[in-house]
C-alpha cells in the first residue's frame, strides 16, 4: 500500500531567512528553515531546530510570502535542523518549483533513501561533511551516522548531481592533519567542490575562537590543487 504524501500545510516551519547571498553560492535566495533533526552535535548552530515540534505550521503563509518574491530571488534553500527528516519536504519542493524559484538543500546526509527521492526536485545541494565518516558516532550521538553521511555522498556523485561539500572547522574539534586526510579521501572519492567554514557555535556552547593563523595557510594552499572549487569561508 502507498502512503499517502505529506500534506505542506503540516510541515514544521522553524524560521525564515528572507534574502541570502551566502547559502547558496552564486545565488540570491531566501532559506526556509524545517525543524527536527536525529542527531546532536555539540557545536549545533541551531539547537532550537533539533526538536520538531519547536516548528510552526505556517507554509502556506511561508509560500504566500515566497509569491511575493518571485522575480527578486533566484531560489530558495530548504536548511534545518535536517530538512529531510520533514514528511512534507517533497511537496515543498514541488510548490517552491511551481513559482519558478531554483530549489537547494542543506543536509547533514542522514537520511540517503530520503535524498535520493527528492534529488530530481533539486537544482543543488549543500552536503555538510562533519569529520571522517568513522568519527560521526562521537559528534552526533548516534551509531552508523557516518555511514549515512557516506551513503549520501555516493548518492550524490553516482547521479551527477550539482552539490558542494563543506565542513565546518574548530580545532577543539579537528586538527589539521585529520583536516588534510578527510580533504584526500572527499577528492579521492570525486568530490569536485569542497569548503571549509569557520564554526560558528550557539551562545550557549563556551568555545574560543579558533586562533589567528588557522588553520595555517600552507595547509590551504596544500589542501586547494586537490579540488576544482576550495575555499575556507571565514563569515
Amino acid at each position: 500500500m502507498n502512503t499517502p504524501p505529506a500534506d505542506p500545510a503540516a510541515a514544521r516551519i522553524g524560521g525564515l531567512t528572507p534574502f541570502s547571498s551566502c547559502d547558496w553560492p552564486g545565488k540570491l535566495c531566501a532559506v526556509v528553515f524545517l525543524a527536527g533533526c536525529p542527531w546532536r552535535c555539540g557545536y549545533c548552530h541551531n539547537p532550537h531546530l533539533l526538536r520538531r515540534q519547536n516548528g510552526e505550521t505556517r507554509w502556506p503563509d511561508t509560500l504566500r510570502w515566497l509569491q511575493s518574491r518571485v522575480g527578486l530571488l533566484d531560489g530558495v534553500v530548504f536548511s534545518g535542523g535536517e530538512p529531510l527528516q520533514e514528511p512534507a519536504l517533497p511537496a515543498l519542493l514541488e510548490q517552491t518549483r511551481a513559482l519558478g524559484f531554483a530549489t537547494g538543500l542543506h543536509t547533514g546526509g542522514a537520511y540517503p533513501q530520503r535524498l535520493r527521492r527528492v534529488l530530481p526536485l533539486l537544482d543543488w545541494v549543500g552536503l555538510d561533511i562533519k569529520t571522517d565518516f568513522g568519527a560521526y558516532p562521537a559528534l552526533t550521538g548516534l551509531p552508523r551516522s557516518g555511514e549515512q553521511t557516506e551513503a549520501s555522498l555516493h548518492c550524490l556523485l553516482q547521479n551527477n548531481s550539482n552539490f558542494e561539500c563543506r565542513s565546518s572547522i574548530h580545532p577543539h574539534w579537528h586538527n589539521e592533519i585529520q583536516l588534510a586526510a578527510l580533504a584526500r579521501r572527499l577528492a579521492a572519492l570525486g568530490v569536485a567542490d569542497y569548503h571549509w567554514q569557520q564554526l560558528r557555535p550557539p551562545p550557549s556552547f563556551a568555545l574560543p575562537p579558533a586562533p589567528a593563523g588557522w588553520p595555517a595557510p600552507q595547509l590551504i594552499e596544500e589542501i586547494a590543487p586537490l579540488f576544482q572549487r576550495f575555499s575556507y569561508r571565514e563569515h
